[in-house]
């Protein structure tokens, strides 16, 4: 993949940075896109240390003004893009029901900026990119889903939602794209079980690093019997990426130990 160009959205998270480094040891040039200065400046930094050089953009994926600058700077340094990695997203406390609540206690506030972040994040860096891409005749983009796309999970109500959404994008997206364009463009996503990362560590483990109640039922229901590493993930977008993958487009790919073949029984 040596000459390849990269954008991975959300590039300083857990699941990004294991984007951005297995592209990097590939030969691919990537640009990390990260909301603050701060981030970007901190991945840099992180893979500098481990010998790798990558470029970082400062990006929100909720602004149409900011994703097109983002475009237009990789497209500066670089000439092209043949790559985007939707890797930013995430959830908010207040678009999820905990045991001692209900669902009259969601907040639509943030209901709705989850429901941003995950899917509107992933539509706005899609069509600006998309455009290169479309010009070139070629390029790739792999969305991030989520276990709970299929079947939604208790309490992460807002999640599972805009995760849900991603899938259903990821196929609309692959379809118009071949349709309009020809077959250069491919559409995927990744479907990520679950890792161990900020946002959740609390949730799956205790401070001594036990599972947690929720934690046990999830292990419990993964054949595999432990959490994914964010690692786990590269060989997957690496083969969505290649060439090689050509005629692969509009599916939406688990990495889960298990976990969605695994009906209890």
């Amino acid at each position: 993949m040596t000459g390849k160009v990269a954008a991975v959205t959300g590039g300083g998270g857990t699941l990004g940075r294991a984007f951005v480094k297995g592209l990097a040891e590939q030969g691919v040039s990537v640009f990390s896109l990260d909301r603050s200065q701060e981030t970007a400046d901190a991945v840099v930094k992180y893979f500098k240390e481990k010998g790798i050089e990558i470029h970082s953009v400062i990006c929100d994926v909720l602004s149409e003004e900011s994703v097109a600058n983002a475009v237009d700077q990789v497209l500066e340094k670089a000439g092209k893009v043949d790559i985007l990695v939707n890797s930013a997203g995430g959830n908010k406390s207040g678009a999820t029901v905990m045991p001692e609540q209900s669902v009259f206690d969601i907040s639509i506030d943030q209901f709705r900026k989850v429901t941003d972040l995950n899917l509107l994040g992933t539509v706005i860096p899609s069509i600006a990119f998309a455009k290169p891409m479309v010009k070139e005749g070629k390029g790739c983009i792999v969305n991030i889903s989520s276990m709970s796309s299929f079947a939604p999970l208790t309490r992460v109500v807002g999640y599972s939602a805009s995760k849900a959404a991603i899938n259903n994008y990821t196929q609309w997206l692959a379809v118009e794209l071949a349709n309009k364009y020809g077959d250069g463009i491919r559409v995927n996503a990744i479907a990520p079980g679950f890792f161990i990362a900020k946002q959740n560590r609390s949730l799956l483990l205790n401070e001594d690093d036990s599972l947690t109640a929720r934690g046990k039922t999830i292990i419990d229901q993964t054949p595999m019997k432990k959490f994914g590493e964010p690692d786990d993930l590269i060989s997957t977008l690496l083969w969505l990426c290649d060439d090689k993958s050509s005629f692969i487009t509009g599916i939406v790919v688990p990495v889960d130990g298990g976990f969605s073949a695994f009906s209890g029984v």
